[in-house]
């Protein structure tokens, strides 16, 4: 095991303190303080990671020298667990808060190392999660309860499985854990979550490229608004504005704060700019830019032209004195006219003139090739 994880991050045991990327646990935090002298000993209180997106925080009472990537074998409700250690020191006391621990009760105590037999066990119960996910759907179908299970996870030492389900509304699943206890024969939990949740427990990669942030870092969940987007001019197109749970993108609220402060540099949309030659009404904005386009009509673009936030407040503070700028741009400077290329015109074997120039290059470069053959 230790062989295993030193060929993988080059520690001499368990995942490297910097764990900037995501290596192989979900959530990982970034330990920025694991190399001030006496953090290790400032609490003894370690961070835990089990399946997925499920952490829990236990009392190192044996004071064994924990390193990030151990795997221990805790305390559980019944019998033990079999985690990784995923944070020690000084951060675990603020990840305590912020997960909203209230009581003491809920931390637990570290037993020892995970030993041979432990990790044997481990493996046995972890082997039995899919089946049994499968036939616990069966069992919910054929008592007709409106809910959807998810994920199951046993505990490590196999006398425990929690089954994750979905539901709308409330579930009367009396009858459903008897059927799961006398199918399984293990001590039934049930829990339920939500559409992110699941999705950060599935795993799956964004639109973006990236791996989901519920799946990576993301622990609590803000709701995401619609306004989000509209502060942000981006298209209300439910297809694109939901995430891989159906619900709305959780980084529609990464950025808002700053489109907002940003928005508010930028003159009323529903403002008409009044000048000499014309009237000038709203077509779109470039919120963080600064920028304004306006046209002179008020429902297709026309005659347009763009100029900046600062300016555009000049002009109102003008039409407010009863004053009109000549133009819209600063300075009566008018905005140089774009030249058009008529692709459709001219002389068509232009495209074959190119075309020879790549064949000329490419024959050179073989003969030169063959010569030195």
């Amino acid at each position: 095991m230790e062989k295993e994880y030193e060929i993988k991050t080059g520690c001499d045991r368990g995942l490297c303190h910097q764990a900037i990327g995501r290596q192989d646990r979900q959530l990982n935090t970034y330990d920025w303080l694991a190399d001030v002298p006496g953090n290790q000993e400032s609490t003894d209180l370690v961070e835990v990671q089990f399946k997925h997106t499920r952490k829990g925080y236990y009392h190192n009472v044996n004071n064994l020298p924990l390193k990030k990537g151990d795997i221990v074998a805790v305390e559980a409700n019944p019998g033990h667990d079999i985690g990784v250690v995923t944070l020690t020191g000084r951060l675990v006391k603020l990840q305590i808060k912020k997960a909203n621990l209230k009581s003491a009760d809920d931390i637990k105590r570290v037993y020892r190392l995970a030993r041979e037999m432990d990790m044997q066990k481990y493996r046995e119960s972890k082997a039995r999660e899919h089946e049994t996910m499968i036939e616990s759907r069966q069992i919910a179908k054929g008592l007709g309860l409106d809910m959807k299970i998810g994920d199951v996870e046993f505990q490590g030492d196999g006398q425990k499985a929690i089954f994750y389900y979905i539901a709308d509304e409330r579930v009367d699943f009396r009858q459903l854990i008897k059927d799961l206890a006398a199918a399984f024969h293990v001590r039934i939990e049930m829990k339920q979550i939500g559409a992110r949740q699941e999705a950060g427990r599935i795993g799956g990669t964004g639109p973006c490229g990236r791996e989901l942030c519920c799946a990576t870092w993301m622990k609590n969940f803000v709701s995401v608004a619609t306004n989000a987007a509209r502060f942000q001019d981006i298209s209300l197109n439910p297809q694109k504005l939901a995430g891989m749970c159906a619900k709305l993108k959780c980084c529609l609220n990464y950025e808002v704060d700053e489109y907002i402060e940003a928005g508010r540099r930028l003159p009323n949309r529903e403002t008409v700019l009044q000048t000499l030659d014309a009237d000038y009404y709203h077509f779109k904005s470039d919120i963080l830019a600064g920028l304004v386009t306006y046209s002179t009509d008020k429902n297709i673009a026309a005659n347009l032209e763009t100029i900046t936030a600062e300016r555009a407040r000049q002009i109102v503070d003008m039409n407010r004195r009863g004053e009109k700028p000549e133009t819209l741009t600063e300075g009566g400077k008018t905005k140089p006219q774009k030249t058009t290329v008529d692709l459709a015109g001219g002389d068509v074997s232009r495209f074959d003139k190119a075309k020879k120039k790549r064949k000329k290059k490419t024959q050179v470069k073989r003969d030169e090739q063959q010569k030195h053959q």
